[in-house]
């Protein structure tokens, strides 16, 4: 499997309307990595619609595919704290939920019981830089970088 992002070198910004998100999902892609997902009204003016991962995306609003989005990979340009937690985002599995004080559980470095480490992880669920692919809709309690619409149809989509 090639990829994602680094199909014959392709890089850039790519975009397609979704009927179901009713606006666009909107990637930005560099050196195979997402650097950024985005639900625009309207898409970048050089937006491309063609792109591997947003065929993967649409299979999975369109719920022709249970995807995690497990193994595409992410430049997470947060601080480190964030990072981790980020990453622990990305192993709750499709259609499974948790909330802030178990994600504070599950990330290394983090205290649950400090109110400082779960505004952490508040604050790295609300500037999540790919939201969907970082799926931050499935902590139930927590922000989500997505518009409000946009994480109530993912998480109505995997019946959460």
């Amino acid at each position: 499997m090639d990829e994602i992002g680094d199909v014959d070198g392709v890089a850039g910004i790519f975009a397609r309307e979704s009927s179901y998100l009713d606006r666009h999902v909107q990637l930005g892609i560099a050196s195979g990595r997402v650097l950024s997902v985005s639900f625009p009204d309207t898409p970048d003016e050089e937006a491309e619609s063609d792109h591997d991962l947003l065929d993967r995306i649409f299979d999975y609003l369109d719920g022709v595919e249970e995807d995690d989005f497990s193994d595409v990979e992410v430049a997470l340009t947060v601080p480190t704290d964030q990072r981790r937690v980020l990453e622990r985002v990305r192993e709750i599995p499709y259609g499974d939920q948790i909330n802030v004080e178990t994600l504070a559980r599950m990330t290394s470095g983090i205290d649950h019981t400090d109110e400082a480490d779960l505004n952490i992880v508040r604050t790295a669920l609300d500037q999540n830089p790919a939201p969907l692919v970082i799926p931050d809709h499935r902590v139930r309690d927590g922000p989500s970088a997505a518009p409000a619409v946009v994480e109530q149809k993912l998480r109505s989509l995997e019946g959460l």
